[in-house]
């Protein structure tokens, strides 16, 4: 099972686009609740105050799991190496526990910058591996090239986005799925299903979004600057959302509200 799908680690607070006070005062907040996966990009440009926000909690570091993705700027021979130190200088650990490669590459030639991925792993910087944004045929192709396990993709998933296909191939390949955008950055919240689901278990909107993303399989990454907000995001373990009231929501996902395409990111792939 991925170490983003055990108990600890299916909620990861998320550290995008927070920067200086703002970013310290939410992992404060977030660590208080209980969360201990903490998710950060080297894109981001946060990464040395989430380590300072990391450290000022004072929780061990055995108790974190701490996740960073390369940028695909890094993505050469020569940047590669040197970017990951650099991540963990910046962040004030030894080693992540799991390191992504933020997207595939532009032109599609996805086996060197897995094979650098791999190499950090074999040196010690990182004690998993993953990818981000992959197509299903880009996570066919990966689990050939490299020999460890890739212990998540994590991609847009949300229930105004069908991803049924990207979760076969996931499944096909052994890639457990892990989610950004969890609620379509705001968007769910347009729709009343949620509300009206929430209602019957005495639980928010956002809660019954980000249950149904947990029940589909799918580990979360949530960001709040809002304490409120943060404890009711990590809330999410103690009710379960009837078939019923599943398949009301993955109704919702024929509408296919991708946020993350290439109007936004120019080099992202043909998403499945």
């Amino acid at each position: 099972m991925s170490i983003y799908y055990t108990k600890t680690f299916q909620r990861a607070f998320g550290t995008f686009p927070l920067k200086g006070d703002e970013l310290l005062a939410s992992i404060e907040a977030a660590a208080k609740t209980g969360f201990r996966a903490f998710d950060t990009a080297q894109m981001y440009e946060n990464e040395a105050t989430t380590g300072e926000g990391l450290a000022n909690t004072g929780i061990p570091r055995d108790e974190l799991c701490i996740t960073t993705k390369v940028n695909i700027e890094n993505f050469s021979s020569e940047a590669f190496p040197p970017s990951v130190e650099k991540s963990l200088k910046d962040l004030r650990i030894d080693y992540v526990d799991v390191l992504l490669l933020h997207w595939p590459p532009a032109d599609g030639h996805i086996a060197p910058s897995l094979r650098m991925l791999e190499d950090a792993l074999k040196r010690g910087l990182t004690r998993n591996i993953g990818i981000s944004n992959y197509t299903v045929a880009m996570m066919r192709e990966a689990v050939e090239i490299v020999d460890a396990p890739l212990v998540t993709n994590q991609v847009e998933f949300h229930p105004l986005l069908n991803q049924d296909r990207l979760m076969a191939g996931a499944n096909e390949v052994g890639i457990p799925l892990s989610a950004y955008c969890s609620v379509a950055r705001g968007e769910v919240f347009k729709e009343p299903t949620f509300a009206e689901i929430g209602d019957t278990y005495g639980k928010s909107a956002g809660q019954v979004v980000l249950r149904w993303i947990l029940q589909k399989g799918v580990s979360v990454n949530v960001m709040s600057t809002n304490p409120a907000n943060i404890q009711s995001n990590f809330d999410i373990m103690d009710f379960t959302l009837s078939n019923v009231d599943m398949a009301r929501i993955d109704a919702l996902t024929h509408r296919n509200y991708r946020i993350v395409g290439r109007d936004l990111v120019p080099f992202a792939p043909d998403f499945d």
